[in-house]
């Protein structure tokens, strides 16, 4: 049964697309394949209507929509050479664009389908029409989305997948080392354990006088970053250390028992960043 009105992110949405693809992409795809040219079939089916719903057809058209739309792109390879996570993939298989584009280039969308007579079977596109229409689509939903064309010419710029994953690759860790200068010989990072002494004061860098200021601020970035992972709680004993406050005032401010808890949140502080550090390297 059709729900009335159609969510946008409804699969029925995608049938269109699906009758749109050339006999040669919907051929891979099994469920694609089992699905009748006839749109009033899958219409008055239950069955049929669980399938376009499923899962399965959702994969598949998506899989269906990356490979039509990618060759207009104008990227080398195939897209199998680009791993999911990247703004390539993300916008071949933007399938509301597609849909609305579909609709508004050649009347084709799911109200046309709708409109067709009940046992109207639908032949393939010809394929040099599928093409060009497919180039216009692609050229207006570049145009009507600045962010999208936006990420793929960084990409361009900067062609490693490896950018969009979330996984941390050896690649990204290189980088990462490389920008936030872990390796280098003229920026030290001074143990949490200082705090532990009563004229410490949190942590910190110290830069010899070679270290100009781009790098001192890459250095404090990099440490700033650790911070932001501490409660508001932790965050707080650093600040009062670095100010000059003794253990036992911390203890009053903050409310602990005595200053042996502040010591030990300082040493675990102490720890975390220690492994943190070690993460990045």
């Amino acid at each position: 049964m059709i729900p009335v009105p159609i969510p946008q992110d409804n699969n029925l949405r995608c049938l269109p697309l699906m009758y749109f693809l050339p006999e040669e992409i919907i051929s891979r795809f099994p469920t694609l394949c089992a699905l009748p040219r006839c749109a009033g079939d899958i219409f008055s089916s239950d069955e049929l209507m669980a399938v376009v719903q499923s899962d399965a057809f959702f994969s598949e058209i998506a899989d269906a929509a990356e490979a039509l739309i990618f060759p207009h792109l104008g990227f080398r390879g195939r897209k199998e050479h680009y791993t999911g996570y990247t703004p390539l993939w993300k916008f071949c298989a933007a399938l509301p664009i597609w849909n609305k584009h579909l609709a508004k280039d050649i009347d084709f969308g799911l109200p046309t389908l709708m409109r067709l007579p009940r046992y109207h079977v639908i032949p393939f596109f010809d394929f040099d029409f599928i093409d060009s229409a497919t180039k216009r689509m692609v050229e207006r939903a570049l145009a009507e989305e600045p962010g999208w064309q936006a990420s793929l010419d960084v990409m361009r710029e900067i062609p490693c997948e490896e950018d969009f994953e979330p996984r941390n690759t050896n690649v990204r860790k290189d980088f990462y080392r490389k920008w936030y200068h872990t390796r280098s010989k003229r920026v030290k990072m001074v143990s949490l354990d200082a705090c532990l002494e009563e004229d410490g004061h949190g942590i910190h860098e110290v830069a010899d006088a070679s270290v100009d200021f781009e790098e001192r601020i890459v250095a404090e970035d990099y440490v700033q970053r650790f911070k932001a992972q501490l409660s508001v709680k932790d965050m707080r004993i650093l600040e009062l250390r670095v100010e000059g406050h003794t253990y036992e005032d911390i203890a009053s401010r903050l409310g602990y028992k005595n200053h042996s808890g502040v010591i030990k949140r300082i040493r675990a502080i102490a720890k975390a960043f220690e492994q943190y550090r070690a993460e990045q390297q």
